[in-house]
């Protein structure tokens, strides 16, 4: 916002030579106009940490959402432990993103691999980050650690939850979002000294710094684990191990797609920013338009799964079409903020195609994940930061991305292949970059003893072997051959009065 300016002795001259004592009347006017200024000024820093605060709000209620739908998502018997699992993703992930991820991720200046300042958040508040920075990003970090504990549910030790989850928050994932969002990154697309390709990475809410990597490093850890007991047969045939609840993945779809309107409009950090003052065009505009093509994504994801999945397996699954509805959301989450809400519904639509088609996949290759977290999160958040480069906006992408002015944009869009070159390093990068960090820390934790349970207590399950008794009031008698699950109801004993 600009700020007003005023000159008692410029002042003074234009109130003239009649006007008594002009020159103490003109500081008394401009020391005024000050202070107004500086209201104005306040007023802009209060609006736009309120929103980023409210937008950190409504990230970490995805926390619930990701609880809620993994808690369905899996068997009774293992309630209490994926949901367990879920709370101490934010707990331990708080504090190791405090202790060093927000410095890894933000510490500028810094070289373009990883940042060196705000350790513990030394230094800060400062002129470029505030306290409300800190909790934004870190409500980022666990959802990165959410996604990854879907892929390993029913089958993991605790203490490897507790590892991973530390390391991914406190290091792996920090240095992705040093590249691509930290104005010294060597991706950054706010890197205007240094750009890649002369553009940097357009990942603006993180389909590759979020979801790639969340979904490549569950990868590693299903694959290393292998699958459940019983999900495959001895034919090598799919055998469907259904979750317990379908209400509780509607619930938790519900609670996902509403924090996501903090998740991908709250990435502009601020709101109160006019393109052109006076007008009722600005940064409110493009926030506007950022959770409408996130809503139109998701929408048509969630259709064409619908139909898709109707066409193949002839049923209409709630639980496919809520799976399908989260692709289209991670895959738009890149390019949210610079495409048209036309080209929204382009990227649901493949992105249905590019989660089922990952899950035709998975079947034929015997890979197991609970909650389709690898193929959802990984293969529709690859497709988001592909989706980017082919339809992003040359007029959005300089105004989200000012300061370089005539920088490529999407490749059908008339901006050239850059954009795209980009983004394919991009996405190379991330895979790499977590395979090589999560991927041995997942086989020294195996070669340990210390990732997979036993088969004793997977079959009993996770919540009477490890945490001392069922979430429900009920007995789990599947016998893990069986599709889905069969839930007998404990009924109260009967006591008989003793006579005295």
């Amino acid at each position: 916002m600009a700020s007003l300016s005023c000159s008692a002795n410029q002042l003074a001259q234009l109130l003239g030579p009649n006007t008594t004592n002009a020159t103490a009347a003109a500081a008394y006017l401009c020391g005024q106009i000050s202070t107004i200024s500086d209201k104005f000024t306040d007023t802009a820093y209060a609006v736009d940490t309120t929103y980023l605060l409210f937008s950190a709000y409504l990230v970490f209620s995805m926390q619930l959402g990701f609880a809620m739908l993994c808690a369905g998502s899996v068997r009774a018997k293992n309630t209490m432990n994926i949901m367990l699992t879920n709370v101490l993703d934010a707990a331990t992930g708080g504090l190791f993103y405090y202790l060093f991820g927000f410095a890894f991720a933000f510490g500028s200046p810094s070289n373009g691999f990883i940042g060196r300042h705000f350790f513990g958040l030394k230094e800060i508040p400062s002129s470029s980050f505030d306290y409300s920075n800190f909790l934004y990003q870190w409500a980022f970090a666990i959802a990165a650690a959410g996604i990854t504990s879907g892929s390993i549910a029913e089958r993991t030790q605790f203490v490897a939850y507790l590892i991973y989850s530390s390391f991914l928050t406190g290091f792996v994932y920090p240095v992705v979002s040093h590249w691509i969002w930290s104005p010294d990154g060597w991706a950054s697309a706010f890197n205007t000294e240094n750009l890649l390709f002369g553009t940097g990475v357009i990942d603006f809410a993180g389909s590759g710094v979020v979801h790639l990597v969340g979904g490549i490093a569950g990868l590693w850890g299903a694959l290393i684990e292998g699958p459940r007991i019983g999900r495959f047969d001895h034919s090598g045939r799919s055998v469907a191990l259904r979750g317990h609840s379908a209400s509780l993945v509607v619930l938790g779809t519900f609670l996902l797609w509403f924090g996501w309107y903090g998740f991908n409009p709250g990435s502009f950090n601020k709101i109160l920013s006019p393109y052109s003052s006076g007008s009722y065009y600005g940064q409110w505009s493009a926030v506007g338009r950022t959770a409408v093509t996130t809503t139109l994504a998701g929408c048509t994801a969630a259709l064409t799964t619908l139909f898709g999945k109707r066409i193949l397996s002839g049923h209409w699954n709630v639980t496919d079409v809520c799976n399908g509805l989260l692709g289209g959301f991670a895959a738009i989450t890149a390019g949210c903020s610079v495409v048209d809400p036309w080209a929204a519904i382009i990227c649901g639509f493949v992105a249905a195609v590019v989660l089922i088609s990952c899950n035709k996949l998975a079947e034929k290759v015997k890979f197991d994940d609970p909650l389709e977290a690898a193929q959802l999160h990984g293969g529709c958040g690859a497709w988001g930061i592909i989706f980017t480069a082919l339809f992003a906006r040359e007029k959005y992408v300089n105004e989200v991305y000012p300061g370089k002015p005539g920088r490529p944009y999407g490749l059908f869009m008339g901006g050239g292949g850059k954009l795209l070159g980009a983004h394919v390093i991009q996405i190379l990068v991330i895979v790499g970059w977590v395979s090589a960090t999560m991927g041995p820390l997942f086989y020294v934790l195996h070669k340990l003893k210390l990732l997979r349970i036993s088969a004793e207590d997977e079959m009993a399950g996770m919540d009477m072997t490890r945490h001392g008794g069922f979430a429900y009031i009920y007995h789990d008698d599947d016998d893990s051959q069986k599709p889905g699950i069969q839930l007998r109801k404990v009924e109260p004993r009967s006591t008989t009065p003793t006579s005295i």
